[in-house]
């Protein structure tokens, strides 16, 4: 932003968290410039029409799906009603925090319905749409909101006043259409780095995801003879690999949940693994703690170190079976599986890169029909089969795999740290542009 001078002259706001605003600019509510949830009087006679439907998921920053649409009469009562160049802002975690708002635009009909956790902003003849869409991204707006959010159970909410009475330093509507036109051109620029990077990203991920599937199912040897491994999801394999079934080379531990109601069996120090800690290969703590007393009195038991575990129901097996392997003795909660490994026909490190490798098929072939929450089958996981190589074989494979990936991750995280400082440099920018701290007349 050093090609961006400061304004000529500034006066104090009078508000504390403001400080400072350009001279000429006014302080002013949200309410001034914008009409909040605005009433859908004016729909009487075009109940019958089509509009958009917009579920709460299908808004994110700066974009919207209108795949959906319904009659306005099924929707008119219970969701939130908005128009072509309307505001669309979550008021509820975790989508308010992760920074969805929009702009309505090629509604069918021009008018849409959607979540009523979504509030909708109408400006009027004093702001333009696209200023105040950008000032709403603010970072003091953001983290303000964020601490007045209410709720109970986890679901909390930006309380509805907030969107109309927070004060904010209002330039003439040329110069917030100006300050909003320079937003656009140069966050599109940086968005659009943000998504080269991000496809590199995904790149880098696939590669990773086939150099994994190769070495665990061809192995290190271009020449090796192959055969036909009698596995349809896997195809040819090493010619000398012996196929077992999982069952045969390891044993299945499940967990469970101490009472909630005894506080004895709580924050103690045995870990205690459930899905939201396998986020790392690596299985090295947990965020919840149980006791002896509680690993006593339930049905988890401790397994001990070197065991690969697997996540065997959320809903994150929509997408991908989260595996690690523990270096510390832990126990489990219902939703988790432990396989304990003889480590005489087969490293522990080698069904972990296998699971790795092979999650796309893995997932359609141990999904358990017609549960409720995704779920693993145990008898379809224990009964797969896989050919293995040698502990030798696995040894070499798993070295190499581990200098391979490890120089992939590498390039993803320098990757990731460069999107990163991108997001910040573009949030750096809309907050200097709609506070007044730069002054943008003229950039367009």
């Amino acid at each position: 932003m050093s090609q961006y001078r400061a304004y000529p002259a500034y006066k104090d706001s009078g508000i504390e968290w403001i400080g400072q605003v350009p001279e000429h600019w006014k302080i002013a509510q949200i309410k001034r410039i914008s009409a909040l949830n605005p009433r859908k009087s004016t729909l009487s006679e075009e109940k019958d029409s089509l509009c958009t439907f917009l579920p709460m998921e299908k808004l994110r920053t700066n974009a919207v799906t209108l795949d959906e649409t319904r009659p306005i009469h099924e929707v008119y009562g219970g969701y939130s009603y908005f128009c072509d160049g309307d505001i669309l802002i979550a008021k509820v975690t975790p989508c308010f925090e992760n920074g969805n708002i929009a702009i309505a635009n090629g509604l069918v009909n021009g008018i849409g319905f959607g979540s009523t956790e979504i509030n909708v902003l109408r400006v009027n003849g004093k702001g333009h749409n696209r200023f105040l869409y950008y000032r709403l991204q603010e970072e003091q707006f953001r983290t303000i909101a964020k601490s007045e959010m209410r709720g109970t159970g986890g679901l909390k909410r930006v309380p509805t006043d907030l969107f109309e009475s927070f004060t904010i330093g209002l330039p003439d509507t040329d110069e917030q259409a100006t300050i909003a036109a320079t937003l656009d051109r140069e966050t599109a620029r940086i968005d659009a780095l943000i998504e080269k990077k991000n496809r590199f990203v995904e790149l880098l991920k696939e590669k990773r995801q086939g150099l994994i599937t190769h070495a665990v199912t061809k192995g290190l040897d271009r020449n090796a003879k192959m055969k036909d491994s009698g596995i349809e999801w896997i195809g040819q394999v090493p010619e000398h690999w012996e196929a077992t079934k999982l069952k045969h080379v390891a044993a299945f531990s499940g967990g469970g949940t101490p009472s909630k109601e005894n506080p004895d069996y709580w924050n103690g120090c045995i870990p205690w693994v459930s899905p939201k800690d396998m986020k790392h290969e690596v299985i090295t703590d947990s965020i919840d703690h149980i006791t002896t007393k509680g690993l006593e009195n339930s049905a988890t038991k401790l397994i001990d170190s070197g065991a690969v575990l697997l996540v065997a129901r959320s809903g994150i097996l929509r997408h991908t079976i989260p595996v690690g392997i523990n270096n510390v003795p832990v126990s489990l909660n219902q939703d988790m599986k432990a396989l304990s490994l003889d480590e005489t026909r087969v490293r522990p490190r080698f069904i972990l890169r296998w699971v790795q490798g092979l999650n796309r098929s893995l997932l359609g072939i141990w999904a358990k029909e017609g549960a409720t929450v995704e779920s693993l089958e145990h008898e379809y996981v224990a009964n797969t089969r896989l050919p293995l190589p040698d502990l030798k074989e696995q040894d070499a494979i798993l070295a190499t795999l581990d200098l391979e990936t490890a120089r992939i991750d590498a390039l993803i995280s320098k990757s990731e740290q460069s999107i990163t400082l991108l997001k910040e440099r573009r949030a750096a920018f809309i907050t200097a542009a709609v506070t007044g701290q730069i002054d943008l007349r003229g950039k367009q």
